[in-house]
């Protein structure tokens, strides 16, 4: 069995560059396709989304490899925004992501996950689909979908 290569930390502001690099080169590719469409802001401080909410980022080697911002509010937590570099996709590293904030979400007493992902992504739609999340609405842009943990 082949070892992981990274590993999942709380992020620090030292982590903002990076992490803001990171998520820009994985957002990056859909900008043709969503044509100017609102995704995740590029221009996020990150230093301010380190100071003011759960961030987290998964490491391989010395590198930022992907990013995670949880929100937890009074019935659910939110995944705002989640993230792999694009060198690093298809090695489990999302999945990696996507399972610690669900543990997360259930050691602080949630059962319930939320996000929303832009409905041109059909990718992620049905990546999300293929985790056991749940469609249960959709606007002119938006997906909103969810998940029950126990």
């Amino acid at each position: 069995m082949e070892k992981k290569k990274w590993i999942i930390r709380k992020a620090t502001v030292d982590d903002a560059k990076s992490l803001s690099e990171c998520m820009i080169s994985a957002y990056s590719k859909y900008l043709t396709r969503l044509n100017g469409a609102n995704l995740p802001p590029m221009t996020i401080d990150y230093e301010k989304e380190i100071s003011s909410y759960p961030v987290w980022v998964i490491e391989s080697g010395k590198e930022i490899a992907g990013g995670l911002i949880l929100m937890f509010e009074n019935q659910r937590t939110t995944i705002a925004n989640i993230a792999v570099h694009p060198d690093f996709q298809g090695k489990g590293l999302g999945k990696s992501l996507m399972n610690f904030a669900e543990a997360e979400a259930k050691r602080r007493g949630y059962t319930e996950l939320s996000l929303a992902t832009h409905i041109l992504l059909t990718e992620n739609i049905s990546y999300y689909l293929n985790l056991g999340w749940e469609e249960i609405d959709r606007d002119d842009t938006r997906v909103y979908m969810r998940k029950y943990i126990n």
